[in-house]
């Protein structure tokens, strides 16, 4: 939720967009992985400190919360999870990725999913009191994708 504090509105005012970086959380916003859920070895999610067991059942309710729209919405967790970001503003283009066609479809099937302003102010604040714990990134991707810009000569 970081790019919330001022660089979306930076982002808008100067016509740029933002792409969310993993706008499904590797997975977990879909309600695909539960406190069962366990990691093959080499996948990188188990090196992520929000899917340690102690954080990710705190981080359930993230997927609870989708879930439960999802089933007011007649979607999917995802799809939800991706209609929220889109609802946030012309300027914020998540793109999941996926290597499978059936997840292609259903994250494109979030572009049909609507809230009407009550919807998407009830789920901002639902969304804004769930506290999320954990690194959003295992250290090896925050090595490079959160490292500084040098400075200018």
């Amino acid at each position: 939720r970081g790019p919330e504090d001022g660089l979306l509105a930076l982002c808008a005012e100067l016509g740029i967009g933002f792409v969310p970086f993993s706008p499904l959380g590797y997975g977990f916003l879909t309600g695909a992985i539960d406190m069962v859920t366990s990691f093959a070895p080499g996948d990188f999610r188990a090196g992520t400190t929000r899917m340690d067991a102690e954080n990710r059942q705190a981080n359930l309710a993230l997927v609870d919360l989708a879930r439960t729209c999802a089933d007011r919405k007649n979607a999917t967790p995802g799809q939800i999870a991706l209609a929220w970001l889109l609802a946030q503003g012309p300027s914020i283009v998540p793109i999941p990725g996926t290597t499978q066609m059936p997840h292609m479809l259903e994250n494109a099937g979030a572009s049909a999913v609507r809230f009407t302003p009550d919807e998407l102010a009830t789920l901002n604040r639902e969304v804004a009191a769930i506290d999320v714990q954990g690194a959003r990134m295992p250290p090896a991707v925050a090595a490079w994708s959160d490292v500084e810009a040098p400075e200018k000569p």
